[in-house]
């Protein structure tokens, strides 16, 4: 039975020049809505799937995004305006705060495609990454249908571009102290690299071109993508690699080296591909492995240790032997400390070392998290779970966050802390979490300048600033916060786990080199599960929830691997998903659970 697509509402539209969008206005082109939220890495890596899409399919095919957030500051309108532009989203976007079509459109994970053919029927389903092959062969059999049918209009989109803004930075993302007292910051919305004067205000030189690209060379040639992180090497190791800096060049999947004296900018790890394999943690060349999405960078034991916010895990570098491979996590997006090759992490995106060289701390976004290393264990100091934050001070395990990006580890052994979604300034000192500034926009980082001072990143206002001088801590309880995404009723005992694949059209599942799918399954707390955790290759799986556990999270991460059809040199694709399910334990409820990776 064909499905007629819910209409669109919301509270808003982006990208419209103001104007409101019904899927009546869209009748007779191919809709996409791409249902993300802007604190989720993989959301953005679909937007860079998208992107050649929306120009191949120019005059076809509108993509709307629908903007349905986990964290209480995205439902902030301007905070997702700045996203918008932040992310260089080009296409309409309704903004769904209070999930209603989230909802409508049966949406259970971030990010989710749902598809619209020219006469307003939902035709398809996926949720996760690596559609972008499987769109293209579904888009090319509508535009035959439709255009046999009479039924597809052809010619330009609802798209209205913004203003162009003119600010020296435009959402900066990391900082570095260097050494003659300047500073170099990543200009992530302008694709480049500015240096500072010590007044952090004055601009001495960018290196970059401003444009997205991925080229080596000088700077005014070099082309980066929404970089984030910077790490300046020891003297010795720079010297015999040739280069001063270390870029994670975040949307390229790329570390790129920086020679300071000439600007000389050069690829040193990753293929320029996205991760999408197994779990290993053998050392590989490091030009010969794919990255995801690194966005920060730090030299800790003797090695660049890379937060891979793409994959939930930490990856390192050794610039010498010039070598790369995975450092802690499983690449299941959770909370479980323990040993590095068996702990969670979600989406790590700032590192700094202390002092004294023994721990590598870390922010770990999505579970809003401080966390550090030390002895190859992974310990957490402050954060809950997946859908636990808030602006909370006090004793650490009690205290909230929201969504932090930045840290910055003191000599005194405290360690500050860029609130980002809280707009705030914490600090970690003693088992304690204080709050030192608020009221800033989206703070993405903290370093310490050659003066002493302490620098914030404020993202969201495009500038650096420096904290007062002796800026004291104080105790502030804005509460815990609650993610508004329903969560899913199952019943207690035996429930099947359905993960809803069909391959897209001209594909069919690979088993060249093995299993073409994968299901792994866990929960917070892990209790809930009395049955059906683990790794197998079918994607139905039979689960036992406890009844004596009310609620909890369903980890489920399912990945399927097709392949071209009936074609010479058929080239091969790979479709997976996180999900993070909430879900509350109701005898009365579904003893069935079903996910659509993707569904026809």
């Amino acid at each position: 039975m064909r499905v007629r697509a819910p209409e669109l509402r919301g509270r808003g539209w982006l990208n419209t020049g103001g104007k409101e969008l019904k899927l009546a206005d869209l009748r007779g082109k191919i809709v996409v809505l791409d249902f993300w939220t802007f604190c989720c890495i993989n959301c953005l890596h679909v937007l860079d799937e998208l992107r050649p899409l929306e120009q191949k399919y120019a005059d076809v095919l509108t993509i709307i995004g629908v903007h349905s957030p986990k964290f209480e500051h995205e439902k902030d309108p301007d905070a997702l305006a700045a996203a918008v532009e932040r992310y260089g989203v080009e296409h309409p976007v309704l903004d769904d705060p209070q999930l209603e079509m989230w909802q409508q459109y049966t949406a259970k994970a971030w990010p989710t495609l749902s598809v619209v053919d020219p006469e307003g029927y939902l035709v398809a389903s996926m949720a996760g990454e690596g559609h972008a092959e499987g769109l293209t062969r579904l888009i090319d059999q509508i535009v035959a249908e439709h255009d046999a049918k009479r039924t597809l209009h052809r010619g330009d989109g609802p798209y209205v571009p913004p203003l162009p803004s003119k600010t020296a930075l435009r959402f900066p993302g990391k900082a570095l102290a260097l050494p003659g007292g300047s500073l170099l910051v990543s200009d992530s919305a302008r694709h480049s690299l500015v240096e500072l004067d010590a007044d952090g205000e004055t601009v001495l030189r960018r290196l970059g071109s401003g444009t997205r690209g991925r080229a080596d060379g000088g700077p005014a040639t070099a082309g980066f993508s929404e970089p984030q992180g910077l790490c300046l090497l020891p003297a010795k190791v720079a010297e015999r690699v040739g280069y001063d800096v270390v870029v994670a060049d975040t949307v390229n999947h790329l570390l790129r080296g920086v020679r300071l004296e000439t600007g000389e900018v050069t690829t040193i790890a990753g293929t320029g591909r996205q991760w999408r394999s197994t779990v290993d943690f053998h050392p590989h060349d490091a030009t010969s492995v794919d990255l995801s999405s690194p966005w920060d960078v730090a030299y800790y034991d003797g090695r660049i240790v890379i937060a891979m916010a793409g994959i939930h895990q930490l990856w390192w570098f050794d610039p010498i032997r010039r070598t790369a491979g995975a450092y802690a996590g499983t690449t299941v997006e959770a909370l479980r400390d323990g040993d590095l090759e068996q702990a969670w992490l979600s989406q790590p995106s700032g590192l700094s070392v202390s002092a004294d060289g023994a721990r590598l701390w870390f922010v770990d976004s999505e579970t809003s998290a401080l966390r550090y290393i030390e002895g190859n264990q992974l310990h957490t100091a402050a954060g809950q779970g997946l859908f636990d934050f808030g602006h909370v001070d006090g004793p650490a395990e009690t205290a909230l966050l929201q969504h932090p990006l930045g840290l910055y580890a003191l000599p005194d052994g405290s360690v500050l802390i860029a609130d980002t979604y809280n707009g705030a300034i914490r600090r970690y000192a003693d088992g304690q979490i204080s709050t030192v500034e608020a009221g800033l926009a989206e703070p993405s980082d903290v370093i310490v300048a050659a003066d002493g001072s302490v620098l914030v990143v404020e993202s969201a206002a495009h500038r650096l600033i420096r904290l007062a001088p002796g800026a004291v801590d104080s105790l502030v309880d804005g509460g815990r916060l609650s993610v508004e995404r329903p969560a899913t009723p199952i019943s207690s005992g035996d429930v099947t786990l359905e993960i809803l694949f069909t391959p897209p059209p001209g594909q069919k599942l690979d088993e060249t080199y093995g299993p073409s799918t994968r299901l792994e399954v866990s929960a917070s707390p892990p209790e809930l599960l009395l049955e059906g955790a683990g790794v197998t290759t079918s994607l139905i799986r039979q689960l036992v929830i406890n009844p004596d556990v009310p609620s909890g999270v369903l980890q489920v991460v399912a990945q399927a691997a097709t392949c071209d059809a009936d074609v010479e040199h058929a080239a091969c694709h790979l479709a997976r998903q996180d999900w993070g399910v909430p879900v509350t334990v109701d005898a009365s409820a579904s003893d069935r659970l079903a996910l659509a990776l993707l569904a026809r």
